[in-house]
C-alpha cells in the first residue's frame, strides 16, 4: 500500500460536487488525501435556478461554459483535482407521461460502453476509495441512476485484466460508497432545531414529502459512516455558490446557521456499498480498514 491515499468522487454534474460530501472532500484534501471528484456530463440541461441570473441570454446561449467555469472555481475552493468523462446531459424529464430522453444523452448509454473512460481514469487515479450515488441515484434523476451503474461496474472491473483490457493497467479500489446526505434522520434533527431556536424551519417541504404515501414507501438508507467535518462546511458553501446558476444564495440551502448545524448534524454521512478490507460498523472514517 502506498503512503498517499487517494479518494475518487463520482458525480452526474457539475455542483453535485459542492452539495453531497463536499465538506468530507475538503477535511481529506487538508489532511493529505489526493482526492479527484469525475464530473459524467457538462450539465447542459440544467436549468438556472438562481433567480438573480434566470433569463440572461448570455448565460443561456453559453450554459456549458459557463457551468465549465463555475465547475473550475468550486474545484479550487475544495482544493480537489477534477475530470470530465464527456457524456451529455439527459435534463430531468418532467410531465405525465414522461417525454422520452433526448437523442445521445448520458442516461441512454449502455452502461458497460460508458463505464469504459471511467474504469481508465481508476486505472489511472488509482484510487482507495469511491464515492457515488445508490441505485435510486439519491433522487431519480435519469444521470444520477447511471451515474451509480457506471460507478458500480468500473469498480468491479477496473481490478480485472480481462476486462476492459485497453483501458490500462488493472487497480483495484478498496471500498465503494454511496453518499447519503439527505437522510430523513439528518433533515429532521434540523428541522426540529430551527423551529425550537428560530420559529421556523427551510424544512417544511421536506417533512410533507416524507409523511406522504411516496414518501413512507420509501425506506430510509442505511448510513453506515459518518465523516466528522462541521469545520469544512463554509468551504463547502463556497465551492456550492460558486456553481452561481445552479442555487439561489437566498435560498433554503443557506439558511440554517452554521452553529446550528455544526452543533446538531456536524458529519457527512456515507453508505458503505463495498469493502475488500475489514472494517468496523459504524465507521467515522472512509479510509477505515484501508490506512
Amino acid at each position: 500500500m502506498e503512503d498517499k491515499l487517494r479518494l475518487m468522487a463520482v458525480h452526474a454534474h457539475p455542483d453535485d460536487e459542492s452539495s453531497k460530501g463536499a465538506a468530507t472532500m475538503a477535511k481529506y484534501v487538508a489532511e493529505g488525501v489526493e482526492v479527484l471528484v469525475v464530473t459524467c456530463t457538462g450539465g447542459e440541461r440544467g436549468d438556472v435556478l438562481n433567480p438573480r441570473l434566470k433569463g440572461d441570454a448570455e448565460i443561456e446561449r453559453n450554459i456549458h461554459e459557463v457551468r465549465r467555469a463555475e465547475m473550475e472555481r468550486a474545484r479550487q475552493i475544495l482544493g480537489v483535482q477534477q475530470a470530465w468523462l464527456g457524456f451529455v446531459d439527459s435534463g430531468l424529464p418532467e410531465g405525465d407521461p414522461l417525454p422520452p430522453l433526448p437523442e445521445g444523452c448520458f442516461a441512454l448509454e449502455k452502461a458497460e460502453t460508458a463505464a469504459e473512460p471511467l474504469v481508465r481514469l481508476m486505472r489511472e487515479f488509482r484510487p482507495h476509495v469511491v464515492t457515488t450515488y445508490d441505485e435510486n441515484g439519491g433522487y431519480p434523476h435519469p444521470d444520477h441512476i447511471q451515474c451509480h451503474r457506471i460507478s458500480v461496474e468500473a469498480f468491479d472491473a477496473a481490478g480485472d485484466p480481462d476486462r476492459y483490457p485497453e483501458a490500462g493497467e488493472p487497480w483495484q479500489p478498496l471500498k465503494l460508497y454511496y453518499n447519503q446526505t439527505f437522510t430523513k434522520a439528518r433533515i429532521l434533527a434540523l428541522h426540529e432545531a430551527m423551529l425550537e431556536r428560530t420559529g421556523s424551519s427551510p424544512y417544511e417541504g421536506w417533512i410533507q414529502r416524507f409523511s406522504s404515501e411516496e414518501g413512507e414507501q420509501r425506506p430510509e438508507r442505511e448510513t453506515t459512516t459518518h465523516v466528522p467535518c462541521g469545520e469544512y462546511f463554509e468551504l463547502r458553501d463556497q465551492a456550492l455558490l460558486a456553481h452561481a446558476t445552479q442555487v439561489d444564495p437566498d435560498g433554503p440551502w443557506f439558511s440554517v446557521p452554521m452553529d446550528i448545524q455544526r452543533e446538531v448534524w456536524p458529519t457527512e454521512d456515507f453508505e458503505l456499498a463495498r469493502s475488500l478490507v475489514d472494517t468496523t460498523i459504524p465507521e467515522d472514517d472512509l479510509f477505515a480498514g484501508v490506512r
